[in-house]
């Protein structure tokens, strides 16, 4: 089960860097960090809360007390993102940004970010890092998954058998980050390149550990082709929809823990 994000905090912009046509990298430090603090997962997740247009909002900032007192158009615009790293000596928090043209609250923000700038968040939250214990480790996503999918192949020890595949649409969308294999896709739906990828796999042997996250549908035929057809046991999956095509994350949110309930009842192996 996750980890719920505990309090919130507010991160101080120090330096932005374009990673790739479709990915922005925001760095954050500051005495707003004081109490904040990741490292147990390699998938811990912060809730950013944007301001919703004109609004001012009681100090000190309580985001239960906001929504219990104020009208719903006037609470803040909550949007989940990935960690990609916290250095608890600097105390840095980096997140990374997908960028899909002109649209996206937060991508939106990150590509006009500049030091100095503020961003309150609460978290972190998290559940998955790679079990050493594990016989193999299998990890796939697309870009959204990147920042996770990198810090647990950056976690895992120095023997560990692993594939990690992560779906973009281009050579000029991959980074350097070692022990992750590209797959394009092209003009294609997401997901239509990294399903065949993972299903042309060599059946896995052993203890096998997969994490498996990114657009809601090709997820669902993952998680049935890995807990079904592969008999994985549900406790060594960490899968789940980070999002899901035609849905804001306001609409996918409200409907995301039914929907996955939904979907883990009909995969259940018979």
């Amino acid at each position: 089960m996750a980890e719920r994000p505990q309090g919130t905090h507010v991160g101080r912009v120090v330096r932005t860097e374009r990673l790739t046509p479709h990915m922005q990298r925001v760095v954050l430090s500051g005495e707003g960090l004081d109490r904040f603090d990741a490292g147990t997962y390699t998938d811990h997740y912060v809730k950013l809360l944007f301001p919703a247009d004109g609004v001012t909002y009681p100090v000190p900032f309580d985001l239960a007390t906001i929504r219990a007192t104020m009208p719903r158009e006037q609470w803040p615009a909550v949007r989940t993102y990935s960690v990609r790293s916290w250095d608890p000596q600097t105390r840095e928090l980096v997140l990374d940004f997908v960028l899909h043209g002109d649209t996206g609250l937060a991508a939106q923000w990150s590509v006009r970010a500049r030091p100095g700038d503020l961003l309150r968040f609460g978290g972190p939250g998290g559940a998955y890092a790679p079990d050493p214990k594990a016989d193999r480790h299998l990890l796939a996503g697309d870009e959204s998954a990147l920042p996770a999918i990198a810090a647990s192949v950056e976690r895992l020890p120095w023997d560990a058998v692993h594939v990690a595949l992560v779906e973009v649409e281009g050579p000029a969308d991959e980074q350097d980050i070692p022990g992750i294999t590209w797959v394009h896709r092209g003009n294609a739906p997401v997901g239509s390149a990294l399903v065949p990828a993972v299903l042309g796999l060599p059946v896995p042997e052993g203890d096998v550990q997969a994490f498996v996250h990114g657009e809601a549908g090709f997820v669902k035929e993952l998680r049935r082709y890995l807990r079904v057809e592969r008999g994985i046991p549900r406790e060594r999956l960490s899968i789940s929809g980070y999002w899901r095509l035609g849905h804001n994350e306001d609409g996918w949110q409200a409907s995301k823990r039914e929907w996955n309930a939904r979907i883990e009842a009909e995969q259940e192996p018979a």
